[in-house]
């Protein structure tokens, strides 16, 4: 098996590319290079720098590489740019996800393992989201993932693909420092910055009804989300696999944001008081994953826990800020 990783030079790509090859898998990345950073990806890993909308360079590097499955992450991603920009995000999510399959399907690629997003349900009134809750989204972003969802299906149908579907909750936390998110999108380098910049951390909202009142989400560390790749990619690869599967990746268990920022506060040893801001347009009072189904189909279940993800993402944000 040789596996195309495209976006494989991005925070969480960097992870999957490692953990695939740490696994003795063999990969190759393509990657345009607009969030990507060739020095994460370990030195035996070939790097074709270029866009998955290039129809040519796709059938190029399908065939020189004897392509057998492929990792779609290359994605625009913030929620907030999405809403903005929501033609950008149709054109180049969506139209970056069409042009691969049309090469993978004309190569004969029977493996297909593309990245979604918890952003596909918005914002459900329950306490476990499970792959059978409802698909709501709230914003161009997860409209996006969602219409990606169904066009990776009706591909894999079309022409004998085995496809799976993961739908990543909260990412954070890094394998290694240099490995880490340099990006200030996210709610735990958005607190980071904040310190750094010696001001207080934010909260939006504290009168949701929660227990503390403020959000709780599902936090998953990205090592655990790439070997969550990496058993998905291993299921496609095993006899007489069910070739459909859409999976919830996150660890089942809730955390309020004053919960999260108390934990940053004690990892980093500045522990001020956070002030509360107004709510958020959009934000859902929990999202929390079943993590059930990718137990079961996977057999994964994530290992790492909040602590660890916030005090690798510190040991990241140190190395990539100077703090």
């Amino acid at each position: 098996m040789t596996w195309l990783i495209t976006g494989g030079a991005g925070y969480i790509g960097a992870h999957v590319a490692r953990a695939m090859t740490g696994a003795g898998e063999r990969v190759v990345v393509l990657d345009d290079l607009s969030a990507g950073v060739p020095a994460r990806l370990p030195a035996d890993v070939p790097l074709v720098a270029g866009s998955a909308l290039d129809a040519r360079l796709l059938k190029r590097v399908l065939a020189e590489h004897a392509v057998t499955g492929v990792v779609h992450l290359a994605a625009r991603k913030q929620v907030a740019e999405s809403v903005a920009r929501p033609a950008r995000y149709y054109r180049e999510n969506l139209g970056t996800l069409a042009t691969l399959l049309e090469a993978v399907a004309e190569a004969g690629v029977r493996r297909f393992l593309f990245s979604s997003s918890a952003a596909v349900y918005g914002n459900p009134d329950v306490d476990l989201i499970t792959e059978d809750t409802p698909c709501a989204p709230v914003n161009p972003y997860g409209e996006t993932k969602l219409a990606g969802e169904w066009l990776v299906r009706a591909a894999g149908e079309a022409h004998g693909i085995a496809t799976t579907c993961l739908r990543y909750f909260n990412v954070a936390g890094s394998a290694a420092p240099e490995l880490a998110d340099t990006g200030v999108f996210n709610i735990v380098p958005m607190v980071f910055d904040r310190l750094t910049r010696d001001e207080a951390p934010r909260i939006f909202g504290d009168d949701y009804p929660t227990p503390d009142g403020t959000c709780v989400r599902d936090y998953i560390h990205v090592a655990d989300l790439a070997e969550a790749h990496l058993a998905a990619a291993r299921r496609l690869c095993a006899p007489g696999v069910r070739g459909d599967l859409t999976v919830n990746i996150g660890r089942g268990e809730g955390v309020s944001v004053r919960e999260l920022v108390t934990l940053i506060g004690e990892v980093t040893g500045d522990g001020r008081p956070a002030l509360v801001e107004g709510r958020r347009p959009g934000d859902a009072p929990r999202a929390v994953a079943s993590a059930a189904l990718a137990a079961r189909e996977l057999d994964w279940t994530a290992s790492r826990g909040m602590r660890e993800m916030v005090a690798s993402a510190w040991q990241g944000w140190q190395l990539h800020h100077g703090g």
